[in-house]
């Protein structure tokens, strides 16, 4: 993707319309591998998000009333632009975000998947006829939509984790207003924008406010008009998010960090229990919610499996995403990389073995693999959004399940083995909303329900569970006949 296609696409969209934003001061989008500058975007102010989500309830009532059959038509062209513009959207994960061509490949499959769903859902609102204890009555249960959706979108998938709520949103009868994060403005709100309005769709039913807290503060959330609020990132940020919906009654989904183990046990398949951990590990520069922090394996087998771990760890090629052999691209920022910096670091600390230590040159953090960090360490209990990898020995199952549930987050993880059932037993066990029996902790399919437990989200992603996160019920009555009434 060109550099002019960043600047055309670095406006705010609200209302059907692209403009600049009126706010004082600019983000800048930069490349994070070689610190090139792709746009300059003036920041929307509160007075433009309450412009946004105006103009989202205006347009709602008449989608709303649109035949499902219509509404779905959008989501199809939608599709085939996506289809049409692959290779462009590629090069633009690749510029903005630091992406591999593998991680652009993998985004763009589940954008596709779950656009392909959203045209079906478009049609699922179904309605109910309930019996009722009193003759002559009808109960009618209708699913009718929430009306607006706020959306706030995270760096690290942000083309996919946008329409991942945009467009179910959209299917279902609402009007959405999206924040993208401010380092991905571009992939993960102008870009969607972009290709919902080449598909027809009416303005002011996506919006899109490039913006920080810094400027607007809760704006985006305490605004009257948004029912719901679909945040994905950090669990700080989804505490305070949950909170301040609390506060006003809106519905919060929240999709949060996570802390994953994937273990290996006693009978487990080695090279392909190490194919799955290293995968898991460092996809994206371990930039991944789902990502397998921590690597469990049984004692009996742990000296044959870290060998065989670390030597696949060094094959992975650092550098240039734009190169189609790199497997570990930059992390998004040097913030970032400072902060897994002081993650290998404090491990050391406190008594680790580096078995692999990765450099580092500005935003390109090598992978590290670290062995020994003790076993009361904070490192072990949270997330680590880096190519940061700790080898845990464990004695027997019982172990196992404790050392995976010893932390705050529960979203994904996977467990090795050669007994099929031994490890959906073993998966019972665990405190999480997601697992996985033979095979990589990062997963995410257009029908099954994602989300976490703890501190790594509340409600679900995804199906059925879209219906239930972005519509609610409404009984109407009707009394066919006469009611008494006692007075």
């Amino acid at each position: 993707m060109s550099s002019s296609c960043f600047t055309d696409l670095a406006l705010q969209y609200i209302d059907g319309e692209w403009r600049p934003g009126t706010g004082s001061w600019d983000i800048i989008d930069f490349n994070p591998y070689d610190d090139e500058k792709l746009a300059s975007i003036t920041i929307a102010t509160a007075e433009e998000v309450d412009q946004a989500y105006r103009a989202a309830a205006r347009a709602q009532k008449q989608w709303a009333a649109t035949n499902p059959y219509a509404r779905r038509a959008v989501f199809e062209r939608a599709l085939r632009l996506i289809e049409e513009r692959e290779e462009e959207i590629s090069e633009a994960i690749i510029a903005e975000l630091g992406g591999t061509r593998l991680k652009a490949a993998f985004e763009l499959h589940l954008a596709k998947e779950f656009l392909r769903e959203a045209v079906h859902l478009a049609l699922a609102p179904e309605g109910r006829i309930v019996p009722s204890p009193v003759d002559g009555k009808e109960n009618r249960v209708y699913r009718v939509p929430v009306g607006v959706v706020g959306v706030i979108s995270p760096f690290n998938f942000p083309f996919l984790l946008s329409i991942k709520s945009v467009a179910p949103a959209l299917a279902l009868g609402n009007a959405v207003v999206l924040k993208p994060h401010q380092n991905t403005p571009i992939v993960g709100g102008s870009l969607v924008a972009k290709i919902f309005e080449d598909a027809g769709l009416p303005g002011g039913l996506l919006n899109v406010v490039i913006t920080d807290i810094a400027e607007i503060g809760d704006a985006f959330l305490e605004h009257p008009v948004p029912k719901v609020i679909s945040f994905t990132g950090s669990d700080q940020t989804g505490r305070h998010v949950a909170t301040v919906c609390a506060r006003l009654f809106k519905r919060s989904v929240l999709e949060l960090g996570g802390n994953s183990a994937l273990v290996v046990l006693d009978d487990a398949d080695l090279d392909y229990a190490v194919d799955a951990a290293v995968f898991s590990r460092y996809v994206h520069q371990g930039q991944v919610c789902m990502a397998a922090n921590r690597v469990l394996v049984d004692r009996s087998i742990a000296d044959e499996f870290t060998e065989r771990f670390v030597a696949k760890v060094k094959t992975l090629k650092a550098g240039d995403p734009r190169d189609p052999e790199t497997v570990i691209g930059p992390v998004i920022n040097s913030s970032q990389a400072d902060a897994i910096q002081g993650v290998v670091e404090q491990a050391l600390a406190e008594g680790a073995t580096a078995l692999v230590r990765g450099g580092r040159t500005d935003n390109l953090v090598e992978p590290s693999v670290l062995t020994g960090v003790p076993a009361g360490s904070a490192l072990l209990k949270q997330e680590v959004f880096g190519p940061v990898a700790f080898l845990v020995p464990f004695d027997g199952e019982e172990e196992a399940v404790r050392l995976v549930n010893d932390t705050p987050y529960g979203l994904s993880g996977a467990v090795h083995t050669g007994n099929v059932e031994r490890g959906v037993a073993f998966a019972k066990q665990i405190d999480t909303g997601m697992f996985h029996v033979n095979d990589g902790t990062v997963h995410d399919e257009p029908i099954v329900p994602f989300g976490g437990e703890k501190h790594s989200g509340l409600g679900r992603l995804n199906g059925e569970t879209m219906v239930d996160s972005f519509t609610t019920t409404k009984w109407i009555s009707v009394q066919h006949g006469r009611s008494g009434f006692p007075f």
